[in-house]
């Protein structure tokens, strides 16, 4: 069966007109895809999917740009924002709650897990795909059976290791039990095993590049799409942790959550600056979304196809 040319080449031998009817041709034909247009209904779906999405962090904007009193008379704002909000932010910085410091803490703490989890993920992922030792298989089944075990089953004994170590209260003790995912070593080893040749390995130690440096020239470039994904969904998971550090940080050094949960204990009731602080807390990860967004997606769709 003969093939039809391609786009490229009906333009160069007819121009682009031609290949712009030829485009739509196929187009209803449905047999070239990309350039078949979505119908309008699921423009719609996605508008609203969109909406559904960000209404929760407007109505925690229209909270914070509100007051007590007001928020009690309706608890269900107006759609449109009051104008208190610098001033509920001024209030905040004046609470007694250092949140600058907790944000250094927050970001310290996010910035040195996402890289350590990236580098060792990446490691694990390219020794159990592309090496072969014994127990190779044992060992995969060892970590990815770990995500099944509920951290707070592991808190009192690791509370206690803290302790004696004398790391309670120091963002060490966040920082360390964050080092590797489990999660991280199974992405980059599915992401790895099929996107990374054996060939170019095999090439590479031909030409004399040790383990390490095969790992580093070959390995992280083909790894790289699924590594910032990962860093992504690291550094946000790290920056809205609570549960660990609001049990090991206290009132001491604490991350921006725990502030947040000191601001919460502080003023109860005023929701109007409880929601200021959570949108401070939220703004850094929409300016991280908004410049590595489409690395994000670019990870992801390339992650979703094999072959």
């Amino acid at each position: 069966m003969k093939s039809e040319p391609s786009l490229a080449m009906i333009r160069q031998r007819s121009g682009k007109r031609a290949a712009a009817a030829a485009r739509r041709r196929r187009a209803r034909k449905g047999n070239f895809g990309p350039a078949k247009r979505p119908r309008w209904y699921r423009y719609v779906v996605l508008a609203l999917i969109l909406l559904a999405s960000a209404y929760p962090l407007y109505f925690a904007f229209l909270l914070a740009s509100s007051t007590a009193p007001k928020i009690a008379r309706s608890p269900v704002p107006s759609l449109i924002p009051q104008g208190h909000f610098l001033q509920n932010l001024h209030r905040v910085m004046d609470s007694g709650v250092d949140l600058w410091a907790a944000f250094w803490n927050s970001l310290l703490v996010a910035v040195i897990v996402s890289a350590s989890v990236v580098f060792f993920s990446m490691l694990a992922g390219y020794s159990f795909s592309k090496l072969r030792f014994a127990g190779k298989n044992g060992l995969l089944t060892f970590v990815i059976a770990t995500m099944a075990v509920p951290a707070q089953l592991g808190v009192v004994p690791l509370f206690m290791v803290m302790n004696k170590l004398g790391w309670s209260g120091e963002l060490i003790s966040v920082i360390v039990p964050g080092l590797v995912s489990a999660f991280g070593v199974f992405w980059m080893t599915q992401y790895i095993r099929d996107a990374l040749p054996s060939e170019l390995i095999e090439a590479a130690r031909v030409d004399g590049a040790s383990m390490f440096r095969t790992f580093l020239t070959v390995a992280v470039p083909a790894a790289l799409p699924a590594a910032s994904m990962l860093a992504l969904f690291t550094f946000v998971g790290s920056w809205t942790n609570f549960f660990w550090p609001f049990i090991v940080l206290g009132n001491k050094n604490p991350t921006l959550p725990v502030a947040l949960q000191l601001l919460q204990a502080s003023y109860f009731k005023d929701y109007s600056l409880i929601m200021t602080g959570v949108v401070v807390a939220t703004v850094p990860l929409l300016i991280l979304f908004i410049f590595a967004g489409r690395r994000l997606v670019s990870g992801v769709m390339q992650g979703a196809v094999k072959g």
